[in-house]
């Protein structure tokens, strides 16, 4: 569902250029994020020879045990969902 977010000013032809800028910096920062968590995701599914798919199945059923190491793989799955969402967000926005 596409929502509006309004922003009110009497400059919008100053500020215009000014939020296009932020938010297409906003996303090579995020497209950065995404890259340096995929890797590191790709590093734990190396190492313990299991997708992140998998990975999230098994700790909820009481497969493996919790780690120091395998907390940080879930954080990791969790940053990639929201750095996705956000560049989704940022993607598909349009400045009118």
């Amino acid at each position: 569902m596409l929502e509006q977010l309004t922003i009110r000013t009497n400059h919008k032809a100053a500020l215009r250029p000014v939020l296009q800028s932020a938010m297409e910096g906003e996303k090579r920062m995020i497209a950065f994020g995404l890259q340096k968590t995929q890797q590191r995701l790709a590093d734990f599914e190396r190492q313990f020879g299991m997708t992140s798919a998998e990975f999230e199945r098994r700790p909820n059923s009481g497969e493996l045990e919790e780690t120091l190491t395998f907390t940080d793989w879930r954080m990791e799955v969790g940053m990639l969902c929201l750095l996705e969402s956000q560049y989704r967000a940022l993607h598909e926005a349009q400045i009118d």
